[in-house]
């Protein structure tokens, strides 16, 4: 998959820790209508642990594997050793599933940024161009990476340079520090900076929810793209809506409350195929709180769903949120 190829559909969902699973992206892909960006859309992975590809830890390896029906996918894997982190690089390109290799520079979890990884690493843009370089020398599949716009400070500008300078496709950007987690308004103009400073893509991320602030952003930024994270926890149908619009102004309505019924039905059967129901029950919970959210009664259906413990129990639940 080409760059250009990448950006014919300029929407993409965001990698989420517990949330972009397979699932998820099966589900965000099969709710697409357009046939060319059904095929074609790039969703990213849950990132992944470069140090646990190396090791060939038995949970990691499992998160690289991906199925045809939410291919096109781009793997994001973190870390911060250049040697293992291109050797995981390697790794996931010799698997052949992978249409991109990601790298994240952008997560925020304390557990994730104390290992000097994800976002701490803005703090030493030298390193980054250290990493990406050797991740892009050791395959042959487009190289992206997702940074934040600094870790304690700004200085998304100067690690862009430093990752295109390193031979990076494309960047995506989120528009806050590390510091401020998801608190505050992401600051659009910041990322324009970037945008400015680099000539390879640049992707724009943080705060879009709807048709407006998807106009604002790409009038704000001039990204050649928009990334779209928490907006679709509970919303999947949200980058099928945006996609519409931005290809054809097409506003499609939101979901009613038996189409978002529907489709966290659709969600639990996927979630359940892929990870057992054990499992699947007690990870849909939390997706279930994000499906409620603003619904009348939602915090009584968010105790329901977090007593659930069978998927007859959940289906049981959901009847509730359709009036069934």
């Amino acid at each position: 998959m080409t760059t250009e190829e990448i950006f014919k559909t300029p929407i993409f969902l965001a990698p989420m820790a517990g949330v972009t699973d397979t699932a998820f992206r099966i589900l965000v892909r099969e709710l697409i209508g357009d046939d060319f960006a059904k095929k074609n859309l790039l969703m990213f992975s849950e990132m992944v642990s470069a140090a646990g590809v190396h090791y060939r830890n038995e949970k990691t390896l499992a998160m690289l594997e991906t199925v045809t029906e939410e291919r096109p996918t781009a793997i994001q894997i973190f870390g911060s050793d250049p040697t293992i982190c291109a050797e995981a690089a390697a790794y996931v390109e010799q698997l052949g599933s992978a249409a991109v290799i990601d790298f994240n520079c952008g997560c925020p979890a304390p557990k994730i940024v104390k290992n000097g990884e994800g976002s701490a690493l803005m703090k030493n843009p030298a390193l980054v161009e250290k990493i990406l370089s050797a991740v892009k020398k050791s395959v042959k599949l487009p190289v992206s990476v997702k940074i934040r716009l600094g870790c304690d400070k700004i200085n998304a500008v100067e690690v862009a340079k430093r990752v295109e300078n390193a031979g990076v496709d494309f960047i995506a950007v989120h528009g806050r520090t590390r510091e401020q987690f998801y608190s505050g308004a992401a600051n659009w103009e910041e990322i324009a900076k970037v945008k400015a400073a680099v000539k390879i893509p640049v992707i724009a991320n943080g705060d879009v929810r709807d048709f407006d602030s998807l106009d604002k952003i790409f009038s704000v930024t001039k990204a050649n793209g928009v990334m779209i994270g928490r907006a679709a926890q509970g919303n999947p149908c949200i980058i099928n809506r945006l996609l519409k619009y931005f290809l054809t102004g097409e506003k499609i309505p939101p979901l009613n409350t038996h189409e978002r019924a529907e489709i966290m039905r659709r969600h639990l059967n996927k979630i359940i195929f892929y990870k057992g129901e054990y499992i699947g029950v007690r990870e849909m919970r939390a997706h279930a709180a994000w499906y409620t959210k603003g619904l009348t009664g939602g915090a009584e259906l968010r105790n329901l769903f977090n007593r659930a413990n069978s998927a007859q129990d959940f289906l049981e639940v959901i009847k509730f949120c359709d009036g069934r």
